[in-house]
């Protein structure tokens, strides 16, 4: 399956070697507005891949250029509530490995658990609680199952991230993501507990992503766009149209981060 999708890419335009790939969270599509060159395939046209209905995902995988490097980038992700897989996403991960891409980037719409986090802000994510209970390795019969997840949140990669931040004048702190399966948003006690466990983030993706492109050996980074106070913070009650709405406000903020990132990889 991982073979014949990424053979059907590389016919329709998707050939060539690729620096870095991407996978946008809700409402970081437009990333795309910014790479040159674009070729673009629908997720339902590609062989086995998997779908994502949900609003702010727009379904697309493009090529392009982007700071001078040559970027694949993910317009959404299915998600584990969406398919009661938590390997949803582990055949774009294989695909991204097949296409010999050494950088995986993912991304997302966080809830903050920190008050001093605020809604807009971005943070580079440096480790993560998985609380949902799944692991996308489930079933796999493979030694590389046992997959070490120290650092599993590149350092250089995160430094990278720091240089490129530091340059183009935006704050980036570092935090902890919290995986809850969704998508139902999360409860006031819940959120304490991450607090407890020393969790910065909590969000509905990302963990499995990570864990699998560590499995296909992968260098990986990841960033949380921070859309809303988690429930409880300040009285916060999260929505989904939040979350989409802050997006789209930190949109520019968060395209000059990843240009920045992008033309620094170089340095890697």
């Amino acid at each position: 399956m991982i073979q014949e999708a990424a053979e059907f890419v590389r016919s329709r335009g998707f050939d060539g070697r690729f620096d870095a790939a991407f996978v946008l969270g809700t409402g970081l599509g437009p990333l795309v507005d910014e790479v040159g060159d674009a070729v673009s395939l629908a997720y339902a046209d590609i062989p086995h891949f998997p779908k994502s209905g949900v609003s702010g995902h727009a379904g697309k995988l493009v090529a392009g250029t982007l700071e001078g490097k040559r970027v694949l980038l993910f317009q959404g992700r299915a998600h584990y509530y969406e398919t009661g897989d938590a390997g949803a996403m582990r055949l774009p991960v294989a695909f991204v490995q097949a296409l010999g891409v050494p950088v995986f980037v993912a991304t997302n719409a966080a809830g903050s658990v920190r008050a001093d986090i605020r809604p807009g802000s971005l943070v580079a994510i440096n480790d993560h609680l998985n609380l949902s209970g799944a692991n996308p390795l489930l079933r796999d019969h493979t030694e590389g199952r046992f997959v070490s997840l120290t650092d599993a949140y590149d350092p250089d990669l995160r430094q990278v991230l720091q240089r490129a931040a530091k340059k183009s004048g935006i704050a980036l702190p570092e935090g902890v993501y919290a995986w809850l399966s969704g998508p139902s948003f999360e409860t006031p006690a819940e959120i304490r507990m991450v607090q407890t466990l020393g969790g910065d983030l909590v969000g509905m993706s990302t963990v499995p992503e990570v864990i699998l492109a560590r499995y296909y050996g992968l260098k990986v980074a990841a960033i949380s766009v921070v859309t809303n106070l988690a429930a409880g913070i300040e009285g916060a009650s999260p929505s989904h149209q939040e979350t989409k709405d802050t997006a789209a406000e930190a949109s520019e903020k968060f395209k000059t981060l990843i240009r920045s990132f992008v033309a620094e990889l170089s340095h890697v």
